[in-house]
């Protein structure tokens, strides 16, 4: 039963990225709304000059859309009528940021009412998010239209976890049409933002259900983390990767390299030739390549299941439908 439900979802994204694709492209509003990229980013660089941990969040926000039901803004929907949303899945009930995709969408429903898409804004939003400190910036394809369905089951069982092997990420995200290389450069995501102690603690504290620790992961790291994370600690957050977690840079992939890297998934990066190979061909900065693969690799995920044409709509207040 699991398989042909595996199935069946594999067939319905191959599906989806088969025939919505068509139809981004760069300067898609330069007719009907030629201010869009110019009023997004200054949003977001209001926001960001406020917090600039909200770049993570962000980063995160539009990665959690594509992953579910394609990038359709469908993870800004709020709940209706007692059926939970995407927001309301325990991956993103940590997410934060929606009032910097709101601030925009209004100052975009000022300038050109009803033309440009909340999934569009999120895709401008997370691009301007990483640029402004002091990561890459790259060339957005827009022409997004904003779905009209969002379900919290769907999320729970479609985004990749912090858990996950790298058999089942490299499964999770061809399923996707992203290949390794796209994983292993967007797990590099990582170089930013905050996490709960719950997401990692069983491997300090209960690795394989025997009360032990993950061998895969650095002896001294585990007990710097365990001073900071006590067994079942629900609420404390700790630096992804510490040291730089605000700016967006190369460091995630040393962190991984010494076996820092604080999740199962970041670990996995070094059981398979290919990505541990592209880690450690990022450990001299002036030589890396990561900042131009991460904008290839966001504008490919960026074009997962999109509506274009006549399907879905162009919401006017993101978290409701029309």
């Amino acid at each position: 039963m699991a398989t042909l439900k595996f199935l069946s979802f594999l067939i319905f994204q191959l599906f989806l990225i088969a025939n919505n694709c068509e139809g981004v492209e760069v300067g898609f509003y330069k007719k009907t709304c030629p201010n869009v990229e110019a009023i997004v980013k200054e949003t977001t660089k209001h926001f960001i000059s406020i917090a600039p941990t909200l770049a993570a969040p962000l980063l995160r926000m539009h990665f959690h859309d594509c992953f579910v039901r394609g990038c359709d803004g469908s993870v800004l929907l709020n709940s209706t009528k007692g059926n939970k949303a995407e927001k309301d899945a325990i991956p993103n009930q940590s997410l934060r940021g929606f009032q910097v995709i709101d601030a925009a969408k209004s100052a975009l429903e000022k300038e050109c009412p009803g033309i440009v898409s909340c999934s569009d804004v999120l895709a401008l939003a997370a691009r301007d998010a990483v640029s402004l400190i002091n990561g890459p910036t790259w060339s957005v394809p827009l022409g997004r239209r904003d779905g009209r369905v969002s379900i919290l089951s769907e999320a729970s069982k479609n985004l990749p976890t912090p858990f996950d092997n790298f058999t089942t990420l490299k499964t999770t995200f061809g399923a996707l049409g992203l290949n390794v290389k796209d994983l292993v450069v967007l797990s590099g995501g990582h170089t930013i933002g905050m996490s709960h102690c719950f997401s990692f603690s069983s491997r300090l504290y209960n690795f394989t259900g025997k009360g032990d620790m993950d061998p895969n992961m650095d002896q001294n790291y585990i007990n710097h983390l365990k001073i900071k994370c006590k067994p079942a600690d629900g609420t404390t957050i700790v630096e992804m990767d510490p040291g730089s977690f605000k700016s967006f840079d190369t460091d995630y992939y040393t962190m991984v390299s010494k076996r820092r890297g604080l999740f199962a998934s970041d670990a996995a990066l070094l059981t398979d030739t290919q990505t541990k190979h592209y880690v450690l061909s990022q450990l001299n900065q002036h030589g890396s390549t990561f900042f131009k693969d991460f904008g290839e690799s966001m504008v490919k995920m960026g074009q997962i299941g999109v509506l274009t044409g006549n399907a879905g709509e162009i919401r006017k207040h993101c978290a409701f439908r029309n």
